[in-house]
């Protein structure tokens, strides 16, 4: 089986600062991977490497066999892949629909604008296009009857799965989720875990970022962690909770059965 992502000796270095320090990993067709690590280890400079919203000091990015290491930021989605961010990007003067419409329209954007211009009749087929997308994508995330509501009213959890509902309309092959639970309470989160495993069930590849490690064990199937840019280990959630690097590096010395007891409960009958 080919791999879906190959990242390469990957390193982003800012001044002296080695946010990424050779990084390697391959992700599987289908798999929902977590990604762990303290504060400052690189995993959204990682994401944002992945996504080509931040250049590579060295090293190359492979999706399905073809290289895209130099490819514009702003071409990513048109490589297939999308992303969430940390922070709540929404825009608050277009409904939850023309939100995700934003996220459907990447065929249009590619294009560019003089293109567009000349061709009105394809504009408008765009358009029609987006709105088809974007009703999917809310179907997918359960937000169907949101769809003119403003994000601005909305939950701050259902904000998020408008977010990921805009990322899903631009149809990924890859889906890099940064920290999506951030700031939720106990329920919110166990929704977003139940729609990420629903839509690895149905063939996404995901990347999540997550500090919640009773997520990463209930909903990943394979975990990389990271340290000083550097991955210190991978395997399955509850194989990296038992490495003494990770124990050390994510909870600090001292701390290590904490990382353990977390894995005896997700294992728990």
């Amino acid at each position: 089986m080919t791999a879906l992502l190959e990242v390469q000796d990957a390193a982003v270095h800012f001044g002296g600062v080695k946010a990424l320090d050779g990084v390697s990993l391959t992700i599987e067709p289908g798999t929902l991977c977590g990604m762990i690590g303290p504060n400052g280890s690189g995993k959204s400079t990682l994401l944002g490497a992945i996504s080509r919203l931040t250049n590579l000091t060295s090293g190359r990015l492979i999706l399905e066999g073809q290289e895209y290491t130099r490819v514009a930021p702003h071409r990513a989605n048109a490589v297939g892949i999308a992303r969430t961010f940390q922070t709540v990007r929404l825009l608050e003067s277009m409904t939850v629909l023309g939100n995700v419409m934003v996220g459907a329209a990447t065929r249009a954007v590619q294009r560019g604008a003089l293109s567009n211009w000349l061709f009105v009749t394809r504009a408008w087929a765009d358009n029609r296009g987006a709105r088809r997308g974007a009703e999917r994508a809310l179907e997918r995330v359960g937000m169907t009857e949101f769809a003119d509501a403003y994000p601005q009213d909305l939950p701050y959890g259902r904000q998020r799965h408008v977010e990921i509902a805009r990322a899903l309309a631009s149809e990924p092959r890859l889906l890099l989720l940064d920290e999506p639970t951030a700031g939720m309470n106990h329920a919110e989160r166990d929704e977003v875990g139940d729609l990420l495993m629903a839509l690895s069930a149905g063939g996404l590849t995901q990347v999540l970022v997550e500090h919640d490690l009773a997520m990463i064990h209930r909903v990943c199937s394979h975990t990389f962690a990271l340290n000083f840019g550097k991955v210190i280990a991978s395997g399955t959630p509850s194989e990296v909770s038992r490495t003494e690097p990770v124990r050390e590096a994510y909870l600090g010395h001292g701390a290590a059965g904490t990382m353990a007891a977390h894995s005896a409960k997700e294992q728990a009958p």
